[in-house]
């Protein structure tokens, strides 16, 4: 067994992996026990890694026009297109749109050639839509893009306050961090501030469900209270910060009395009044934010106004303390660092800074340099649009899927003049527009760095061959800029070359100017670099090759000794004064507000064990198996007052899109918003992309969109027939109105739904499910009184296929259906059970899962309550596994015991 230690590809977490590969090239994935984010815990996603990294569906070579193509001829093209773009119309006539899943050294590449070699900023990345006001308001705070904190100062808080950031399902192995803080010291307390009820409330001593939009108004109070409670850090504000009169003025004239920011913020005065006390009182306080902040048409400001209230407490640069902004991707951090945004430059260099541009143009000795910020990710699109932007390079991300108003965007690309995609899989949204598909090396097959989001550097190493062509992305970045006619400048042999030009550009001329410093990882060798340790940054002290591959006696040891745990301890800002500036902030309400045509409230997010737009988790059975399909959360007063069932089909509207999804009722959301999640695409789904429902509306400063706030109405989907199907190929449903799919073990699930009922059901089955092959075996029901139609298809003996079809939503359970799959023969009972709908023993439903993990389905958690007394979370895991890995099942679990205990018959199982 060869072990390989890597880096999870999915949050900014940035959790130790380690692969293990057998002598038969079989991968299996557990959590790096030395690893200092982590220690070793791996949330549902990372687990199933090793579900992700087969080749099914890869896109293995390049293409140029639909037509395979050597890389010789693709890269040839994608140089020229270039520069005969760039000759005729300038170099902002091109664009790159990068991703937060690339590593730091193909980020580093891509930048270096578009800014200093192109001459154009033109290069934006997604982690605009989720980080961009993080920045800012850092930047405007502390004058660098610094997050101040360690995960440590979690478990070393007194409080914690989690803003707008579902950590639980986002942010997993953070909250099993908290969970185990709160367990072995009982005195931290959490609050969750949050319009929904999240799995992250589970832990909270105090949820408050503010009303969305009004963040900024609370922290003004908070600051307005701390003033009058005389909690101001005299000390460190008269030393140390600028702005504080500006700002204590503005947030005491919007938010002036605890009544009044309950008032607007639609919360109660008493847990407005307490909460406030319980972080004036609390010494230790660490604010996590996350996209419920950050997506925003003021999102920047709202993270200043958090930073506002530490600055003025001086609880910043401490242990246990600090505004704490957590990143959504595995590199989002890393992508910050070498100018992945379009106003920014490398190493936390400004774009707008003469001397900084000097020093990158010296370093780098480009014949040029952009002279401006370029074109964020909304105007980046607009500007192909209308064709002022003329080729696009889109590399790593999907933003047919993830961009706002999603639609117009896929116009767009669809009458650019030149697409470029780089990827590894063959089909994506995105993709499928690309003049040029250039296929990327995947995780597992690339090599290179990842920054979490606690500063931490930590390798993430190649264990399998590259497939195919397939290539590593700063390689054929690095080919293209050599076509181009740069090639002495992108010489690199391998990502540590790459990686080393980076540290010693991080160090040029900085002479402690700069926060973001990494001299001591300059100069190493390659097995160095191979070697090198998680690692967290600002990092100067040179390292010998014995310290990089085992810096400290425990991995805890390595912050304390080598790299730099928490920043500003010293009072040191990176502000022209050298001084934290305290920032005035007016709270503003949302762009768009609710009206008489969008009456309900959109919000957007993740689901627990999806990620992104399902490129990687959708190969997972694993990950499918929780959330099998789009649905929007509804509270059941608007369903009721829509006429909207659980589980029946609803369509959600804009002004700028529409979308068909399953209703999920649920009175942990606010009534008069709902909740659709990001992931579903075109290829998942027939119409659950959510983003083109929302406006491309953005924060002035950061130019992130405002995912979280979206007006929209609601309404009954009727359709006249409903079904799923079950199948072990892979099918295309052009007659369902309404059809999502997911993957299980050996088969794919399609839940779907017409308007236009056939003449024939039996004739539209077989033609979907025995096109190819007509000589199988076959079994079908039909009553044309219920209009029930059920069929299924068996090759050999073995279930290759079902079909289910009713006149309304409400359909048979089928989870039991799936492990007939796996039956080499089915039974006789069985086929009947196939047509009635029914499993043929009980015990073999096991319900809709629960536990990703260990695959616990709810009716076997339910029974193993009922029929053995388990009353409690730590009982169902001895017992079932669910809730042992990951925990972040640990809610529902909770949920379920709840539930049962209720009945009106538990006493029959326990107390």
């Amino acid at each position: 067994m060869k072990e390989i230690k890597t880096t999870c590809p999915y949050c900014g977490v940035g959790c130790g992996v380690i692969a293990a590969i057998d002598s038969n090239g079989a991968v299996t994935i557990k959590g790096d026990a030395e690893h200092p984010a982590n220690f070793g815990r791996l949330c549902s996603k990372g687990a199933a890694l090793a579900e992700t990294i087969d080749l099914d569906g890869r896109l293995l070579y390049p293409e140029v026009n639909g037509q395979r193509v050597g890389w010789d001829n693709a890269l040839d093209k994608v140089a020229s297109g270039l520069t005969d773009i760039i000759q005729q119309h300038g170099p902002d006539a091109v664009a790159f749109y990068v991703s937060g899943q690339l590593l730091t050294e193909d980020y580093y590449v891509a930048n270096k050639l578009m800014k200093g070699f192109i001459g154009s900023a033109n290069i934006d990345t997604n982690s605009r839509l989720c980080m961009s006001s993080a920045v800012a308001a850092y930047k405007r705070a502390f004058g660098s893009d610094s997050v101040p904190c360690s995960y440590e100062d979690l478990e070393r808080a007194k409080l914690v306050v989690l803003v707008g950031s579902n950590t639980a399902w986002c942010h997993p192995v953070i909250y099993q961090r908290l969970v185990r803080a709160k367990q072995e010291n009982p005195d931290l307390q959490v609050v969750v501030i949050d319009p929904r009820r999240t799995a992250t409330c589970d832990i909270a001593d105090m949820h408050l469900p503010i009303k969305p939009g009004s963040d900024a108004t609370l922290f003004n109070g908070l600051l307005s209270y701390l003033a009058q409670h005389g909690e101001r850090n005299v000390l460190f504000t008269d030393n140390y910060c600028e702005g504080l009169e500006t700002a204590l003025r503005t947030a005491q004239y919007t938010a002036p009395s605890i009544d009044v920011v309950a008032e607007q913020c639609a919360l109660d005065v008493e847990d407005v009044e307490k909460f406030f006390r319980l972080f004036a009182r609390s010494e230790r306080v660490v604010t996590i934010y996350s996209q419920g902040i950050n997506q925003s048409s003021s999102g920047t400001d709202k993270a200043n106004a958090i930073i506002n209230c530490h600055l003025y407490t001086g609880r910043i640069g401490r242990i246990g303390m600090g505004p704490f902004s957590v990143t959504g991707q595995a590199n989002a951090m890393g992508g910050r660092e070498v100018g992945g945004l379009a106003n920014q430059l490398v190493a936390h260099m400004d774009i707008e800074n003469p001397g900084h541009r000097d020093i990158v143009q010296q370093f780098w000795r480009s014949p040029t340099i952009a002279s401006q910020g370029g074109l964020k990710a909304v105007d980046l699109f607009r500007a192909v649009e209308e064709e002022k932007v003329k080729a696009v390079w889109v590399i790593g991300t999907n933003p047919v899927v993830s961009m706002p108003e999603a639609d117009r965007v896929k116009a767009a690309l669809q009458k650019c003049e030149l697409v470029v995609v780089s990827d590894v899989m063959a089909r994506t949204d995105t993709l499928d527009l690309a003049h040029i598909k250039l296929p990327a090396l995947a995780w597992g097959e690339k090599s290179g760095t990842v920054t979490n989001s606690e500063r931490r550097i930590s390798r993430q190493r190649d264990f399998l061959a590259a497939p195919g062509e397939a290539r590593s992305d700063w390689w054929i970045i690095s080919e293209v800029a050599r076509r181009m006619g740069f090639g002495e400048h992108f010489d690199y042999a391998t990502p540590a070359a790459v990686f080393d030009e980076y540290a010693r550009l991080t160090a040029y001329k900085n002479n402690g100017s700069r926060d973001l410093n990494l001299s001591g990882l300059a100069g190493l060798t390659e097995a160095d670099y191979d070697a090198m340790a998680p690692i967290q940054w600002p990092l100067t002290t040179s390292m010998s090759s014995a310290a990089l591959a085992h810096p400290c006696a425990s991995p805890i040891e390595i912050n304390r000794t080598c790299g730099t745990q928490r920043l500003f301890g010293d009072g040191k800002f990176f502000t022209p004064s050298g001084k934290a500036q305290f920032v005035a902030v007016t709270p503003r309400p949302p762009a768009m507000p609710t009206g008489e045509s969008y009456p309900m409230l959109l919000n957007t997010g993740r689901v627990r064990d999806h990620w992104h737009t399902m490129t990687r988790s959708g190969k997972s059975p694993r990950l499918a198996t929780h959330t099998q399909e789009p649905f929007a959360d509804i509270h059941p007063e608007d369903a009721r007052r829509l006429d909207i069932g659980e589980n029946t089909l609803v369509s959600v509207n804009s002004e700028k899109g529409k979308m068909v999804v399953r209703a999920r009722l649920n009175e942990k959301q606010q009534p008069g918003s709902l909740f659709v999640p990001i992931h579903w695409n075109d290829q998942f789904s027939h119409t659950a992309r959510v983003d083109v429902l929302v406006g491309a509306i953005t924060d002035p400063l950061s130019g992130q969109p405002e995912f979280k706030h979206c007006p929209v109405n609601v309404e009954p989907y009727h359709a006249n027939w409903y079904g799923f199907l079950l199948s072990r190929r892979e099918l295309s449903l052009e007659n369902a109105s309404y059809w999502s799919k997911s993957r299980g073990k050996g088969l794919w699930r399609y839940p779907i739904a017409g308007r236009n009922v056939p003449d024939d059901w039996a004739q539209r089955a077989r033609q979907l499910l025995c096109t190819e092959h007509c000589d199988v075996g076959w079994t079908e029901y039909f009553d044309a009184a219920t209009r029930c139609y059920r069929a299924a298809r068996l090759v050999n003996g073995q279930l290759e296929s079902c079909l289910y079809i009713g006149p309304n939503h409400e359909l048979p359970a089928h989870d039991w259906l799936e492990p007939l799959f796996s039956k080499d023969v089915i039974s006789d009972q069985e086929r009947i059970a196939l047509l009635s709908g029914r499993p043929p023993v009980a015990s073999d439903d096991a319900g809709p899962t629960v536990c990703a993990c260990f695959g616990v389905g709810r009716n076997t958690l339910v029974k193993k309550i009922r029929e053995e007394g388990v009353a409690s979370v730590e009982g169902l895991g001895a017992a079932l596994k669910a809730g042992t890995n990951c925990g972040s099942c640990i809610p529902e679990l909770k949920g379920i015991l709840e539930q049962e205990f209720h009945r009106p018959d538990a006493a029959k199982w326990g107390t």
